[in-house]
């Protein structure tokens, strides 16, 4: 009681007490921000080339341009880091090379004849296509007047970040571009690859000719295999390997039977209603505007629509995943084209609708005044499609237009004009004539219900998942398990690094980002297995369609992989490459037709292949086959050659001599032309392969 009493009487301590324990608790927060790999010592998410890439910068640029959007969370920060990454190596490079972009020059950029891709992209006008200079105009004077808010003040500031960088970025590639030369011996050669055309004949000898229990493969196979293929299995970073065993949640047939009924029970409301569009919304249906032909009607509907009277349901029936009811809610023999002549006053939002129905209004009265619709349409209409013609549209079959302009089209009096607003904006249409030919079409209503399993099922799953993982904790125990079982299968994800967020065929997420993190948790080791199931949701239906077991499978330091890392990955490959050895000592002699005998199959050719072509017809790719041949004399017969999808033996029948490639200062420009074109993307890739570059994202996310 006394201790109580002390407290009351110096209520600031506590307070003071409890303040610092706060501030310290949310700095402890703040340093492991999203930390599931071990511990972060401060805010960098990294570095380049020396400069600090800040969590609170990175995510304060994440929250001002991504507020609200519905994109991968995971694919825009991936996205975002780029930008701070080629933000940081294109300043030091420029700084290197004298190169800024001054103050005249950015505001030209921004507000100018010159003005940046990043701004022409950002303010768009989406139904014009050009640059919205209104607004772009409205925030000039915000910044000038300094009423402008202090949220969009700070993405003003980074907007003018990124159109620096894209600035220095063009003139590093222009400087690069400018400096490409390309030797008069280089645009001989290039000349020689694209004009020469040879022919030749060949068998193919497919791998499929040995079986696969033929061949034996031992480390040293694909030891060797690998070192042929350096370049393609060469990593720079870390990567890991997971093992998993997916559970799917699959509707039960009592599930099915419950929305079955569900939607039954709505039928004697549907059909007694007296506004289908309210009842629809209401139970998250649709209503279809347009008249619809038994042709335009899914297969399963075609006859009971026609023979269900008006106001009548049918259903429910199975289509796809879901169960529906339809009611049908009128039926009418429309004719099967008309002709109609229309004004259009394009809007897309409140206030430009409001300034086209006015225009149509005054349109309106001058024709019924006298006015010639014709010339009218000709000089006011914003249909590039119909106004030449004094917005005529003549025999235009059912349903091409919008619903809205269907009605008039099909239900429209002559002579009479009718202002419809649609998508495009707002139309004086004037029905002109139908065709005697008329079809029975029907509007109809739908209402349907996914079958998703239930809570119950769900929780099944889960508990099926559970127990799995809780018998086996490691992928021995997980392989031997599922091999037993007989319905179960493991699954293997290629490589990841620390910062991927898709695994295998589980897609991509914060689901899978979640098996990644448990690969690289300090805590995990190589063939254990995660202390939970991981839950994937359904992205539309939103309820967890699977659980997810997961173990560790390898670790692969940067480098080229060890052989047990990723046998399974190439041993398809090392096969085929035994098989073709085998092959090569199987074929004897150099004619191609006792080869092809030999091997029950037959001579093919190939014509016009130029060096550097990637498919030739008949051969598909081979580029060793293509190789071989350019090195052959005329009448000349290969060795066995060992391609992508068999074994080769070709006799050269064609090899024209190359001309004399005439005016080389034309050749050299066309050749440096199509090595500038690179420039842009390459030009980044190489700096960002030779910058320094530390990353730590994957402490935060």
């Amino acid at each position: 009681m006394a201790l109580i009493g002390t407290i009351r009487k110096n209520s600031w301590l506590l307070i003071l007490v409890i303040g610092l324990a706060l501030a310290a608790f949310i700095i402890m927060d703040m340093t492991s921000a999203g930390n599931r790999g071990g511990a972060v010592t401060s805010l960098a998410m990294g570095k380049v080339e020396g400069k600090t890439v800040d969590w609170n910068e990175f995510q304060g640029v994440e929250n001002m341009l991504y507020s609200g959007s519905s994109a991968d969370v995971f694919a825009r920060r991936s996205q975002l880091w780029n930008y701070f990454v080629e933000e940081a190596i294109v300043a030091k490079q420029a700084e290197a090379l004298g190169l800024n972009v001054s103050r005249d020059e950015l505001i030209d950029l921004q507000f100018g004849a010159n003005k940046s891709p990043v701004i022409v992209n950002r303010f768009r006008n989406p139904q014009t296509g050009a640059v919205d200079v209104a607004t772009l105009n409205q925030f000039r004077q915000q910044i000038q007047d300094g009423s402008i808010l202090p949220e969009q003040k700070r993405f003003w500031a980074h907007q003018e970040k990124e159109i620096i960088k894209d600035r220095l970025q063009s003139k590093l590639n222009t400087m690069v571009s400018k400096g490409l030369y390309t030797p008069t011996w280089m645009v001989e050669q290039t000349y020689g690859d694209q004009t020469q055309r040879i022919a030749f004949d060949f068998v193919k000898v497919p791998f499929t000719e040995i079986d696969d229990s033929e061949i034996s493969l031992t480390d040293a196979d694909f030891a060797n295999y690998l070192a042929a293929n350096k370049g393609t299995y060469m990593t720079t970073e870390e990567t890991r390997r997971v093992s998993y065993v997916t559970f799917d949640v699959l509707p039960t047939a009592a599930d099915s039977a419950i929305y079955r009924d569900q939607l039954s029970a709505l039928i004697a409301g549907f059909e007694s209603t007296a506004n289908d569009t309210i009842f629809v919304e209401n139970n998250y249906g649709t209503v279809n505007p347009t008249w619809l032909a038994a042709a335009d009607l899914p297969v399963t509907l075609q006859d009971a629509v026609s023979a269900t009277p008006v106001g009548k349901v049918y259903g429910p029936y199975l289509e796809g995943n879901s169960y529906q009811i339809v009611k049908v809610m009128e039926r009418q023999a429309l004719a099967d084209s008309s002709d109609t002549r229309h004004i259009l006053i394009n809007a897309s939002d409140p206030a430009s609708f409001a300034v086209a129905d006015a225009k149509i209004d005054s349109i309106k009265a001058v024709i019924e005044a006298g006015g010639d619709f014709e010339e009218l349409a000709k000089t006011l209409s914003q249909d590039q499609g119909s106004a030449a013609k004094g917005g005529v549209y003549e025999k235009t079959p059912v349903n091409q237009f919008v619903p809205e302009y269907q009605e008039v089209m099909l239900n429209g009096q002559f002579g009479k004009l009718y202002k419809v607003r649609t998508t495009y904006g707002v139309h004086l249409i004037e029905p002109l004539k139908r065709s005697r030919e008329t079809t029975e079409r029907v509007k109809i209503a739908l209402i349907g219900q996914s079958i998703t399993p239930s809570e119950d099922t769900q929780n099944a799953v889960f508990e099926e998942a559970n127990t799995f993982l809780s018998k086996n904790r490691t992928l021995a125990e997980l392989q031997a398990a599922v091999a037993q079982s007989g319905t179960l299968t493991v699954e293997n994800s290629g490589a990841l690094k620390a910062n991927d967020f898709a695994v295998g065929n589980l897609g991509s997420g914060s689901d899978a980002r979640d098996i990644v993190k448990f690969a690289y948790d300090p805590n995990s080791e190589v063939g254990g297995v995660s202390v939970s199931a991981y839950s994937f949701q359904d992205p539309v239906e939103l309820y967890t369609n699977k659980y997810v077991v997961a173990a560790l499978a390898s670790v692969q330091d940067a480098g080229m992989p060890a052989v047990a890392d990723i046998k399974d990955e190439i041993e398809g490959f090392v096969r085929n490459q035994k098989k073709g050895e085998a092959l090569q000592a199987k074929v004897s002699g150099s004619d191609l037709n006792s080869i092809a005998t030999q091997f029950d199959g037959e001579v093919e050719s190939a014509k016009d292949v130029t060096f550097d072509a990637t498919f030739v017809q008949g051969l598909g790719n081979e580029p060793e086959v293509i190789a071989s041949a350019f090195n052959m004399a005329v009448n000349g017969v290969s060795k066995p050659i060992v391609g992508n999808s068999g074994v080769y033996v070709i006799k050269l029948t064609d090899k024209p001599a190359v001309g004399t490639a005439f005016n080389i200062p034309q050749l050299r420009k066309n050749s440096s032309s199509t090595a500038q074109t690179q420039v842009t993307a390459r030009l980044m890739q190489a700096m960002k392969k030779n910058a320094e570059v530390e990353d730590l994202r994957s402490k935060f996310y």
